[in-house]
Formats: C-alpha cells, sequence, structure tokens
C-alpha cells in the first residue's frame, strides 16, 4: 500500500480475504468483527496515505450469527468506513476435483452496493465468485458505476483459463475500468491461487497486470476517454429492458 501510495495511487484494492486465508478452522480462528483490528489498520493507513482504500476483503465474525460474511470494505481518505459490501454469491463448485463449499462457513449477502470515491466517481463493489454473474455488473453500470472492483482469490486454474476472460467481459460489456486485486500463493495445504492481479479499460485493454508474487500495479483511468467510449458506443443506453424477461428457474 505504501508502495502503491508513493507511485501516486489515490485509489488503492486489496485482493480477497487479505487477513486469512485457509481452512474452515482458520476462517473462524481468525475473522473479525468491523472495529477488529484489520479494518482498524485499515482506517488508521488510509488516514495516514491520504486514499481511498477499498480493502479486499475479509472473514466477518456478526454479532448474533452463526455463519461469517465474506465482507469488502471501503474506507475513504480521513479514515472513514465510507462503505461495506457482503459477498452475494459463494463460491460453491469443484474444481480440479476439490469441492470448494464456502456457504458452510459464510452467509451469503444480498445488497448491490455501489460507493463513491472521495472525488465523486462511482464505483461497484464486489467479490471474487461475482464476476461470474453479469447481471450484478450491469445493474452496477446502470446506477452509475465507473469503475468495478473485483477484488478475488482466484484458484489457479481459473486464474489460468478464465480470470483474464472474465474481467476484461466485465469491463467491455459494462465499458467500465475493472481493477482486480488477486491473492496469489500456497494457503494451505492444496489451497493455492494464481495472481495476475488487472487493472482493466472499458474498451478491453489490460492497463496493468502483476507479475507472479507478490506486488502491486497501477494506471492512470482515464474518465474523459470512458466518456467518449460510452457516446460513440453507447450499449447501455442502448439496452431494452422492457424485453427482457427473467426465467424462474436454470434450465441446467
Amino acid at each position: 500500500m505504501r508502495a502503491a501510495a508513493a507511485d501516486g495511487a489515490e485509489l488503492v484494492v486489496l485482493p480477497e480475504k487479505w487477513t486469512v486465508l485457509g481452512s474452515p478452522e482458520a476462517l473462524r480462528a481468525h475473522a473479525e468483527p468491523l472495529d477488529g483490528p484489520a479494518i482498524t489498520w485499515a482506517r488508521a493507513l488510509a488516514a495516514e496515505l491520504g486514499i481511498d482504500l477499498v480493502a479486499g476483503s475479509i472473514a466477518e465474525r456478526v454479532p448474533g450469527e452463526d455463519r461469517l460474511r465474506n465482507t469488502s470494505v471501503h474506507v475513504g481518505p480521513a479514515g472513514e468506513i465510507v462503505a461495506t459490501y457482503r459477498k452475494i454469491h459463494p463460491f460453491d463448485v469443484e474444481v480440479d476435483g476439490r469441492v470448494y463449499r464456502e456457504s458452510d462457513v459464510d452467509a451469503p449477502g444480498d445488497e448491490i452496493v455501489l460507493t463513491r470515491t472521495a472525488d465523486g466517481t462511482p464505483v461497484g463493489l464486489s467479490v471474487c465468485y461475482d464476476v461470474r454473474f453479469p447481471e450484478l455488473y450491469r445493474i452496477l453500470a446502470v446506477r452509475g458505476a465507473r469503475i468495478l472492483l473485483v477484488p478475488a482469490a482466484f484458484t489457479v486454474a481459473t486464474t489460468r483459463d478464465h480470470w483474464e476472460t472474465l474481467i476484461r467481459a466485465r469491463a467491455i460489456e459494462n465499458q467500465a475500468f475493472v481493477i482486480a486485486p488477486n491473492q496469489w500463493g500456497e494457503h494451505a495445504p492444496g489451497l493455492r491461487t494464481g495472481g495476475r492481479s488487472l487493472i482493466v479499460d472499458p474498451w478491453g485493454v489490460v492497463l496493468a497486470q502483476c507479475a507472479d508474487g507478490e506486488g502491486h500495479v497501477t494506471a492512470d483511468l482515464d474518465l474523459a476517454a470512458q466518456d467518449r467510449i460510452r457516446r460513440d458506443l453507447p450499449a447501455l443506453r442502448n439496452r431494452r429492458p422492457e424485453a427482457y424477461a427473467w426465467p424462474t428457474e436454470a434450465s441446467v
């Protein structure tokens, strides 16, 4: 974070579950409330550096709830909590023969959250597996989001085969910048994430990508260029929601 701020970053985004990523037991043992040490630290450093900080997500312990929440927190440059978003889509899948059941530990959120940076730029919040649900990002874009955030802990297999394609698709279809920091490394036996954090522009061009390993990347987000793209190729304005009818059940 200090290195990114020294490079001129005004908005810094951390990956998913940067405080703890591992077994269900580890998540429960190290979960924190929003006034715990992780977000207290994030608030202090954001104020010290004078930046907007989206502290990826943490394993949040909510009083009175049995399950945890996978919670993203936007902290403003005065150190105040501006917005919180609780991941809507739990990662309940099988990848490379390994079963993931995030919903066993984390209860899903049910609120779509649009926040704003200190200069007023609208930002849409999401976490990791959410990126496979484009309707979430379309709603954020229709509500005015110019930047979409996807803090993640993608597996190595899904990073290799899906990560960049999904991130660029969300950028192109919503004509929005996408900032997508992804965990990298081995967090528990057999639990590895793939890194390759990305910043993508509204045309789908990769502005920056992190090399394998720990680090950070920065990019200038040209909002005037975004305005031109949205004016010249007005896909958001050309929507016809009156013609869209959602099926009640998936046919799979």
